[in-house]
């Protein structure tokens, strides 16, 4: 997909955007990559409130397997683009200024996504695991969850 200049942005610009996405997305949901300028793209761009600053985004959406399934859901074909904060509105795939770089996000997504949702899967079960066996033996009761 070619990028194009908006008003605001510089397709150079929404190359390095879309570059700091796909490092974001194939190291695993690093914090230590999700970048102050992938930050500011998607809060002013693609329909997510700011959260304070990057590290509440991020806290947000990424330190709960659950959330970020719901926050990747927005860039999943499967689930038709909708945002998670307004509303399921797909406006945010359709503007003159940003459509370009927001679908080359979503096929980057793509991608990854079966990757990303293995991990996130997995994640989610050992947390939930983990949360019921601390309920369990809180109450006295012992168990061996299989693997």
């Amino acid at each position: 997909m070619e990028l194009h200049d908006s008003e605001f942005m510089t397709a150079k610009d929404k190359a390095l955007v879309l570059k700091q996405w796909e490092r974001f997305l194939k190291n695993g949901l690093r914090q230590q990559d999700f970048s102050d300028r992938l930050y500011k793209y998607l809060s002013l761009h693609c329909m997510f409130i700011a959260h304070f600053d990057r590290y509440g985004f991020y806290a947000t959406y990424f330190e709960n397997p659950d959330d970020t399934v719901r926050f990747l859901g927005q860039f999943d074909a499967d689930t038709g683009y909708g945002s998670v904060e307004y509303g399921k509105s797909d406006l945010w795939m359709k503007g003159p200024d940003h459509a370009d770089v927001n679908g080359a996000m979503c096929d980057v997504f793509a991608t990854y996504k079966e990757a990303i949702y293995g991990a996130l899967k997995a994640a989610a079960k050992a947390k939930d695991l983990g949360r019921a066996k601390a309920l369990l033996e809180k109450h006295g009761i012992s168990i061996t969850i299989p693997q």
